[in-house]
């Protein structure tokens, strides 16, 4: 696959979905394949959104190796050909994390999303030579994850300008660096697809951008898909507050929970479980959102206008 056609797949929602647990925190593959089929159906194809497997919000670092693995052929194979299928890679040296893209394109992923190897602690040369190597070892296509904060996981503006050049790169997952403005690699906008990773999705778009990270996409599509065509059509008062009627109530309620207990995907499971879609609970130390805490979440949920079951599933889940 051409870099251009690879670009023109990577676009819009990035739907990072939950992995599916049994009562054994055990991966549920079934439920894996059952949902990837609900998500196509409701519009999460190629060309509108991509469906990111095992990415931190899915829980990818939770992970045993073989279940990441069999989960990405689960959804490859669930999808049938019609969604693009990004696969989340985590922190690993050169030679893993070049085994870990091979056996994702193997097993038919469209692109990887990688991080570098932050427990390293590389210098800037060294993440230049490990997303250089990588570029050269796989045909599918290479999103560069910068997650902020992390030891060893700052790449400068400048350094993003040497990756661009690297064949097999064709998206960036952008959080700007707080002593550089948001706007400061916009320049590659037509090297490489940008996407958001600031819950900025808007300006993001307006300065040629291509995509965003959200937590709704695979909760519910039809908002996300018209937030999406909202912007395409540059109907961006419309789609903020859009945005914003959504976004700030569950910022809120994510600010409250995190207090109590981390995980990325504590949110992403409540919401499924409100939706009547329960995909299990996350592996420990992450703890369960509580019934109170379903109930707070349904009640916001509801006020969004979302075709809510009349009995939450939290006990579904429990």
């Amino acid at each position: 696959m051409d870099r251009e056609e690879l670009r023109r797949l990577i676009v819009g929602p990035m739907a990072t979905v939950g992995t599916p647990f049994d009562e054994g925190f055990e991966v549920d593959y079934g439920k894996m394949a059952e949902m990837t089929k609900w998500w196509v159906e409701n519009g999460l194809v190629k060309g509108a959104a991509v469906i990111k497997v095992a990415a931190a919000m899915g829980e990818g670092p939770q992970l045993r190796d073989h279940e990441w693995q069999v989960l990405l052929r689960t959804a490859v194979q669930a999808s049938d050909g019609r969604a693009t299928i990004m696969c989340g890679l985590h922190y690993k040296d050169t030679v893993r994390q070049i085994e870990d893209a091979r056996r994702a394109q193997d097993l038919g992923a469209v692109a990887v999303q990688v991080s570098p190897p932050v427990h390293s602690g590389p210098t800037q040369d060294d993440v230049l030579r490990f997303y250089e190597d990588l570029a050269n070892a796989v045909d599918i296509g290479i999103m560069v994850y910068n997650t902020m904060g992390m030891l060893g996981d700052k790449i400068t503006p400048d350094n993003y300008r040497q990756i661009a050049q690297f064949d097999n790169v064709v998206a960036i997952k952008w959080q700007a660096p707080t002593e550089v403005g948001y706007d400061a690699i916009f320049d590659l906008k037509d090297r490489v697809n940008i996407i958001d990773n600031s819950k900025d999705p808007i300006r993001n778009h307006k300065l040629g951008g291509h995509g965003y990270i959200n937590w709704t996409a695979d909760i519910h599509p039809p908002v996300d898909l018209r937030f999406w065509d909202l912007m395409e059509n540059g109907d961006y008062d419309d789609a903020q507050a859009l945005w914003d009627s959504v976004y700030l109530p569950l910022m809120d309620f994510q600010n409250k929970i995190s207090v109590k207990s981390g995980g990325q995907a504590r949110l992403k499971k409540g919401l499924m479980a409100v939706m009547g879609r329960p995909i299990g609970h996350s592996r420990p130390p992450s703890l369960p959102l509580t019934d109170a805490e379903i109930a707070e979440l349904r009640e916001i949920v509801v006020g969004f206008g979302w075709p809510v079951p009349e009995v939450a599933q939290a006990a579904a889940v429990a």
